[in-house]
């Protein structure tokens, strides 16, 4: 791969780190980091580039997406014709899995009640639930829905999901479309949201799908904070149509200080670790996809710009 020139960008990442494992996984390729009028690459592995770096790259065969959300990329003018390629899981799904059954079985369980009397010097006792009434709802069925929604069947809740096209899924009661997606919020007592952000995602989670939600229902959001309307939770939650909710993304990131979000006491806040791009893992994925469309190979995680995932 002497040849090979990959230029790297991220507004978060360290390319201290980056660079050199990118380097070490393609022998003879030359990996730089991408500065205004850098030479051209044939291969861009980027996280919320700025629009100059895609003007200027005028040769490339794929953009890689350093994460598994591509909302900040589908935002600029890619170039025509370049194929946008995201990570298929990279360790994420297992740390997406682990932080939503915690979220879950701590609602269910009423440990956030128990630990607030334990601060307090109370010895509590509270009712045992049912998890047959708290069916679990997994809003968006992709590579990190599917795990989840299989990691909460294995604590015995009844689980829904709902995804824009139709899909089955062993052991999930499976809705589709615009026309069933008030049917799976009935359905559910806590919804997760894992939807890609697009036009059509975007304030999902507003006055009219919460009230579908059934009464008492939770919150768990670990997609996108615009997927939510903040002001619209609020009001679910303090009129008591919703008991609370976990949330690890906002709108604004990080979280203001002086957010109502912070020290409401029904609401759990996470800075945006419910899973984390595991870096090596990563760039091994990246390389090898590079090398297989250096051989004319397909491969997989292929963006739909239409449909903004």
């Amino acid at each position: 791969m002497s040849s090979l020139r990959i230029t790297y960008y991220s507004a978060d990442f360290d390319e201290a780190a980056w660079i050199p494992g990118l380097q070490a996984a393609l022998p003879g390729a030359d990996v730089t980091l991408w500065t205004p009028g850098a030479p051209a690459a044939d291969y861009a592995v980027v996280w919320k580039p700025p629009q100059q770096m895609l003007d200027e790259q005028q040769a490339l065969k794929a953009i890689f997406n350093t994460g598994a959300g591509v909302d900040a990329l589908m935002k600029l003018r890619l170039p025509a014709g370049v194929p946008v390629i995201r990570l298929d899981d990279a360790g994420m799904s297992v740390q997406m899995a682990e932080y939503v059954c915690h979220a879950v079985i701590r609602h269910f369980r009423e440990f956030d009640g128990y630990e607030a009397d334990m601060g307090n010097g109370k010895w509590s006792f509270r009712k045992p639930r049912s998890r047959l009434d708290y069916p679990v709802g997994i809003l968006g069925l992709g590579v990190l829905g599917e795990r989840v929604a299989k990691a909460v069947a294995q604590f015995d809740f009844p689980v829904n999901g709902w995804s824009r096209s139709p899909k089955e899924l062993e052991g999930v009661q499976c809705f589709y479309g615009e026309a069933q997606l008030q049917d799976f919020l009935a359905a559910s007592r806590i919804v997760v949201c894992l939807l890609p952000l697009t036009q059509e995602t975007d304030s999902i989670l507003n006055a009219r799908t919460l009230a579908c939600i059934r009464p008492g229902g939770y919150l768990i959001n670990v997609a996108r904070g615009a997927h939510v309307v903040d002001a619209d939770l609020l009001a679910a939650i303090d009129s008591g149509h919703l008991a609370g909710a976990t949330l690890d993304v906002f709108r604004v990131e990080p979280l203001p200080q002086g957010h109502v979000f912070w020290n409401h006491p029904q609401i759990t806040v996470t800075p945006h670790t419910s899973a984390r791009t595991l870096r090596s893992e990563s760039i091994a994925q990246i390389a090898r996809k590079i090398a297989a469309l250096q051989s004319g190979q397909r491969v997989a995680g292929l963006v739909d710009a239409g449909r903004g995932y």
